[in-house]
């Protein structure tokens, strides 16, 4: 596989979505939808707690600009037809050996149930496999983590174990649900 040149970090369309790479002005955006989601997504993503704050959504900001410069992850803001932010999605972990990447994806809990983390991290998966060349993703989603699931399924992705002691949530070593994404899964119906 060919090493990738830096990427000029580009909005990816996915109707009624819209991923923008993230940028510093929308920092409060960010920290309002972390702060209205600790019920939902703090049980999953132990970084939306409830002391998150407007230097913390500026220090992810840089972070994940510094991620695109160094081609190390890929992160975008996902935003509604009305420009509202509801959430992120992203690939990380980067594997450049063996061409394989991490995706993940959080929707605020105002917009769940709408299809919205199924089509950014649809949007994200064909990005990482048309232009990053990627041969394979993977999910990996805490085993109550089951919203996260599902919409690892609805993409396609096959579910291939469940990883003992795989994740740490909240300073608990917990199992989680390996999937794996290629790219013709992404094509075939569903």
């Amino acid at each position: 596989m060919p090493v990738q040149p830096q990427l000029v970090p580009e909005p990816l369309d996915a109707p009624p979505l819209m991923l923008r790479p993230w940028q510093q002005a929308y920092a409060p955006a960010l920290w309002e939808a972390v702060r209205q989601s600790q019920a939902g997504v703090g049980r999953w993503l132990p970084w939306c707690h409830a002391d998150y704050d407007l230097d913390e959504a500026l220090r992810w900001i840089a972070f994940c600009q510094q991620g695109w410069d160094d081609g190390d992850h890929y992160a975008f803001a996902v935003f509604d037809a009305q420009d509202q932010l509801v959430g992120g999605a992203g690939l990380n972990q980067i594997d450049r050996r063996d061409w394989r990447a991490n995706l993940g994806y959080w929707i605020r809990d105002s917009a769940t149930g709408q299809g919205y983390a199924s089509r950014a991290a649809r949007a994200v998966a064909t990005f990482g496999f048309a232009t990053l060349v990627l041969n394979r993703i993977e999910i990996v989603a805490a085993t109550g983590n089951l919203a996260s699931q599902r919409c690892a399924e609805r993409l396609g992705a096959q579910r291939e174990g469940v990883a003992r002691r795989r994740v740490v949530l909240h300073g608990n070593a917990e199992d989680a649900v390996i999937y794996g994404l290629v790219a013709d899964d992404l094509t075939s119906p569903r």
